[in-house]
């Protein structure tokens, strides 16, 4: 049997490049007489910005530290264990650069096993353990807390979560089965679960202390000073931690099926992590931690050897990384300043587009429109947003007036746009509407502005061809709700220069946008990909196979929304007209559904009704079931899915021939920054290669082995 040393040596020779968390112990006098106390400060060295994380090495540092306080308590040296983290950082968990090295289900199995080994050591020491949550603590930062026998918590802290789930890992170093033990299985699955899959949803210091993962909250300017006061009031037995009774009958197994049931409504079973976690959960309903340690060290190495986690952590890293460095971008030394911004429209995007240039860039934002009436509905809009603001205690009423006197409206562009940097248009999706827009913006505004476009599908080049500066014409495309979806496409025409595509890559990066440059091809990246993807959905459903059958074929992906309810959203008339522009482009590929046209001719607003009778489940409208024609051609979901499949998967493969953006790895940031498609699919190409598509289609895969999937 290796010992924990032993595995932890392994384990650090696979991954060289570890930064290394030291656990630097130091001994003094509690308060009050209570004793000598050895605290361990967790600390890799780095200020706050690179988070302490535990790789090999750094657990095999801990297990040293409590190596020498486990013989300090033998010896009755010490009366007691603290352990906390360096400024604003506790712990944010295991190190998965490292995770993605591992090749093999026993390397896997040795990283569960030796974080369970030297975390239970804090348990099973001869004094009380303490832990001090100073600062942002995640997975393996919380789980090292909970193996100790108190917990405070910074009333500043930011972040603390369990987001193993979100990832497609569980809460593998004690959290599935300590957790539900201490607080009860309805809040661990609310923490575990529910929290991982609303977009990895963190919890505040407050939070933390009153679900009852903390025993005692403390202001965040002498938190550790308080924190060991409190420690000498305990070990003292002035003060004594009261802790409900965990209800251990139905609750219990309600709380879990609860949990089954969020887990259906986010992956549809497609991913198996949730379902994992919850078992384990399921099973520590006795308190047998060890057991439950066991199976969360199986479920460990099992995730740690599929797809789901491996393409959960590229996307992942597709976010952090190159999220926000963008491909192709031009030299940042090149953008000029923007202080001043012009919106084109007033409408309903205009306005959600002027209230984000205001929040972020903090500068005059000015609408025009074709009456007053619109321009003062536009300013109206922005004025409401920044009242809510003011309500939610979001800004204080300073910001709120200096922001609402920022933003105003004129029928004149002279008057608004002579002196604007940055001028985008947020009107009529037609090419000759926005060619004369921009002829009228070009006339007045300053020579250095950028011109940008909102178009979803239209062509920057020609709506910038009959400009005396198309240089400066940039596609800037946001995607709704504005404020919501951080994707930005940001379209290099013909003639765009390198000054002005600098400029838009600053101001996307001022609000806080995950900005992807493409090339200026019909719609882009994201509304290409998904129209090909909806309009093989319609395509299967023109030819005959039922609505239903269509719908559910795709279900095994997990998407956030079925394609029909997605259509929705967006509006069968906005799918329509992409439909249109792409099947102009490329005919052979893109049809235009006559359904869906009898659909937005008949002023429907999609294909479902929703009624209380069946708890608002989408039900296929009979006025639409009257509206289509189909074929007698009928499809099983899994001929439907292949169909699906093969369709994006061959579009993918021509995007990135045209060089519509540089890589596949910008195909999947997109989708998951624009369209919500889910993490654990990594986007969607680790999942064409994964199911063997890519291969099927192309004859190859789109991502290198060992990119979003285990290496050879």
């Amino acid at each position: 049997m290796s010992t924990t040393a032993e595995l932890l040596k392994g384990a650090a020779e696979l991954f060289p490049d570890e930064v290394v968390t030291s656990a630097h112990v130091r001994h003094f006098d509690l308060p009050a007489g209570a004793g000598r106390f050895a605290l361990i400060t967790l600390d890799n060295g780095f200020d706050h910005t690179k988070p302490t994380t535990f790789g090999p090495q750094s657990l095999a540092h801990l297990n040293a530290a409590i190596d020498q306080v486990e013989a300090e308590a033998a010896n009755g040296e010490i009366v007691g264990v603290g352990l906390t983290g360096k400024p604003f950082i506790f712990a944010v968990g295991a190190d998965l650069k490292g995770v993605e090295l591992l090749k093999k289900h026993d390397e896997a199995l040795a990283i569960g096993k030796g974080g369970h080994d030297v975390f239970k050591r804090l348990s099973a020491l001869a004094v009380p353990t303490f832990a001090y949550y100073n600062g942002a603590a995640m997975g393996g930062g919380v789980e090292v807390g909970l193996h100790c026998s108190y917990r405070t918590v910074s009333k500043a802290l930011p972040a603390f979560s369990l987001p193993e789930v979100f990832l497609g890992l569980v809460p593998g170093w004690g959290g599935c089965a300590i957790l539900p033990n201490l607080i009860g299985a309805e809040k661990a699955v609310s923490v575990i679960i529910e929290n991982s899959l609303n977009q990895n949803r963190q919890l505040k210091g407050k939070q933390v202390f009153e679900l009852g993962i903390a025993d005692a909250i403390f202001e965040g300017a002498d938190f550790l000073e308080q924190s060991l006061l409190w420690t000498a009031s305990v070990l003292k037995g002035d003060l004594t931690v009261e802790r409900p009774e965990v209800d251990r009958g139905e609750a219990w197994d309600q709380a879990v099926a609860k949990g089954r049931a969020i887990a259906d409504s986010k992956v549809h079973g497609a991913a198996p992590a949730a379902y994992r976690a919850l078992d384990i959960i399921a099973a520590a309903k006795d308190g047998d931690l060890q057991k439950g340690f066991d199976a969360e060290d199986q479920a460990l190495a099992d995730l740690i050897m599929g797809g789901e986690l491996r393409s959960g952590i590229y996307a992942f890293n597709l976010v952090q990384k190159r999220g926000k460095r963008p491909a192709g971008a031009p030299d940042k030394s090149l953008a000029r300043p923007v202080t001043k911004v012009g919106v084109v429209g007033a409408g309903l995007m205009a306005s959600q587009l002027a209230l984000l240039f205001l929040r972020r860039l903090e500068v005059p934002v000015v609408l025009t429109d074709i009456d007053q009436e619109r321009i003062d509905k536009g300013v109206g809009y922005v004025h409401g947003e920044i009242e809510k603001l003011l309500g939610k205690g979001r800004i204080n009423q300073d910001k709120a007036n200096r922001l609402k006197g920022l933003v105003s409206g004129v029928l004149d562009k002279a008057e608004g746009f002579a002196d604007a940097d940055f001028i985008i248009e947020a009107v009529f999706e037609e090419m000759s509407v926005k060619q004369k827009v921009f002829a009228e913006v070009e006339a007045v505004a300053p020579a250095h502005a950028v011109l940008a476009t909102n178009t979803s599908s239209l062509s920057v080049s020609e709506m910038a061809s009959k400009l005396q500066h198309p240089e400066r014409v940039v596609g800037f495309h946001f995607f709704n709700p504005v404020a919501v979806l951080p994707l930005l496409e940001i379209v290099r025409g013909e003639k765009t220069d390198d000054a002005s595509l600098a400029t838009a890559f600053g101001v996307a990066k001022k609000l806080k946008k995950t900005a992807v440059l493409t090339k200026d091809a019909p719609a882009f990246v994201v509304n290409r990909i998904l129209t090909r993807f909806m309009g093989e959905i319609q395509n299967v459903i023109d030819e005959g196979t039922p609505v239903a059958v269509a719908e559910k074929g795709v279900e095994p992906l997990g998407l956030p929304m079925s394609p029909l309810v997605l259509l929705e959203l967006v509006g069968p008339a906005i799918g329509l007209h992409v439909s249109e522009t792409l099947n102009r482009a490329f005919p052979e590929r893109f049809k235009v559904s006559p359904n869906l046209k009898a659909v937005v001719e008949a002023g429907k607003r999609g294909f479902y009704v929703y009624n209380a009778e069946n708890g608002f489940k989408p039900e296929l409208d009979p006025e639409v079931a009257a509206l289509l024609v189909q074929g007698d051609v009928v499809l099983t979901e899994e001929q439907v899915r292949d169909r699906v499949l093969d369709a994006v998967a061959q579009e993918i493969g021509l995007m990135l021939e045209e060089g519509v953006v540089a890589e596949a790895q910008d195909i999947d940031l997109c989708l998951i920054t624009g369209a919500g498609w889910p993490f654990h699919l990594g986007g969607i190409t680790p999942y064409l290669d994964r199911e063997g598509v890519s291969e099927r289609v192309n004859g190859k895969r789109f991502l290198a082995q060992g990119l979003a999937s285990v290496p050879a």
